[in-house]
């Protein structure tokens, strides 16, 4: 991979030299072709342009922008000009904030195995994590982590809609988080 960036980047440079050597040329023609309209007409002709050139400009100019777009996918991983590549999705950043067996065993014994599954200090820990949140986020996050509830029937079972679930369950998450980073008893 990295073989065919380099030899992309030197194709670049190549480019760049024929692009410079062409406005070159084109800058030399239009000297010329001033001092001619100078010597025939005595002024100075003010509309000159490279025309014959200019198709040939446009063409490297669109092979360099290709190779820039080809050279920066390579470097990134992703397609230029998209605002949120695949690695900034939401999904992609969740934390997962505790192991879901533990947090099974710690709502209902039987899903997960028996409690001695648990130790103690494990207990305390998902005890801690979760003293921190209102009634409603408690429930609401138990019933998603521990108990493997989607948010509609969550929203079934409590009675209300299934974006207050979300809205709980985010809640309970970003309190779950702080409290970690702040706690002494980290999950592990």
């Amino acid at each position: 991979m990295q073989d065919l960036l380099r030899e992309y980047k030197e194709t670049r440079k190549a480019l760049e030299r024929i692009q410079r050597s062409l406005e070159e040329s084109d800058d030399a023609i239009r000297v010329v072709r001033l001092e001619e309209a100078k010597r025939k007409t005595g002024r100075a002709k003010t509309t000159t342009n490279g025309d014959e050139h200019k198709s040939e400009r446009q063409i490297i100019g669109e092979m360099i922008s290709s190779t820039e777009f080809v050279i920066e996918w390579l470097e990134t991983g992703r397609r230029p000009g998209n605002k949120r590549g695949i690695e900034r999705r939401a999904a992609y950043q969740r934390e997962k904030l505790m192991d879901p067996v533990r947090m099974q065993a710690f709502v209902a014994n039987s899903t997960a195995g028996s409690p001695a599954n648990l130790t103690e200090w494990q207990r305390y820990q998902l005890e801690d994590a979760l003293s921190g949140l209102s009634e409603r986020e408690r429930e609401c996050y138990t019933l998603a982590h521990g108990e493997c509830f989607s948010f509609e029937e969550i929203a079934d079972l409590l009675g209300i809609s299934k974006s207050s679930v979300a809205t709980h369950i985010k809640r309970a998450q970003t309190k779950i988080s702080k409290r970690l980073m702040n706690s002494l008893f980290l999950v592990g």
